[in-house]
């Protein structure tokens, strides 16, 4: 349905779209490291790439985002060589040409937290699918990644700082794009882990659209047994295919 009618609501969208970024606050990218090493135990290389929430913005440093949440949580149970690609804005389209710029390296695991920049942007659904998929087999070839892990999408229909049509349609064409995503994943074996937690007032940052340091908090501990208990599969496995 939402398919059939952006198209008769695109002078509406595109109005209430400029009027939105005209107004909203625009939050910066938080200062502190973005990589580092520390803790205690096996080695853990990991990579976290995406967009501005991995990014941390809604914090005032790199230690209460989602970077900083994660290395405090790991390093009593791993050595962690951590790095973090991330930019406000991102796509997956900016993501895979980001990507193809950075030297050679070996992570163990990769932490992919992009979609929502996907959705507002209005990209086709296949060649967001399509980039998706390169950015695995770019992660397998060029970082020797091991691992995958794919954050879902936030359901944008609960962004109360969206006005209507514009939140219902960006809704909807945010849950197609999870169910799509988490399909891709599963065919080639990697993790996907569906948004799930609540949008309280408490969780979001005062722009009303990014995670608060306390949402941060709640997100990494969610990420650590996943990051410390599945195990690796092996250099080169499977990419998804592209639907």
């Amino acid at each position: 349905m939402d398919c059939l009618l952006a198209p008769l609501l695109s002078p509406l969208l595109i109005a209430q779209a400029l009027r939105l970024r005209a107004r909203a606050l625009r939050l910066p990218e938080p200062p502190g490291p973005r990589r580092g090493e520390l803790g205690r135990g096996p080695d853990l290389r990991l990579l976290i790439l995406g967009d501005s929430s991995a990014a941390g913005v809604g914090t005032t440093h790199q230690e209460e985002a989602l970077s900083g949440q994660l290395a405090t949580a790991l390093s009593p149970n791993r050595r962690l060589i951590w790095q973090l690609e991330a930019r406000t804005g991102a796509t997956s389209r900016s993501t895979l040409t980001r990507l193809e710029t950075l030297p050679r390296q070996h992570f163990d695991i990769v932490l992919l937290v992009l979609g929502v920049n996907d959705v507002t942007s209005f990209a086709p659904l296949t060649r967001i699918l399509a980039d998706r998929a390169q950015i695995a087999r770019t992660l397998s070839d060029r970082f020797d990644a091991q691992k995958l892990i794919i954050t879902g999408i936030p359901p944008l229909a609960q962004f109360h700082l969206l006005p209507n049509p514009l939140r219902w349609i960006l809704g909807k064409r945010a849950a197609r794009l999870e169910q799509r995503l988490q399909q891709q994943a599963e065919r080639a074996g990697h993790l996907y882990l569906p948004f799930t937690m609540a949008l309280t007032r408490d969780l979001m940052a005062e722009d009303g659209f990014h995670p608060s340091p306390r949402a941060y908090q709640h997100w990494a501990e969610a990420l650590v047994p996943p990051l410390l208990e599945t195990p690796l599969t092996t250099s080169g496995s499977s990419a998804p295919q592209e639907s």
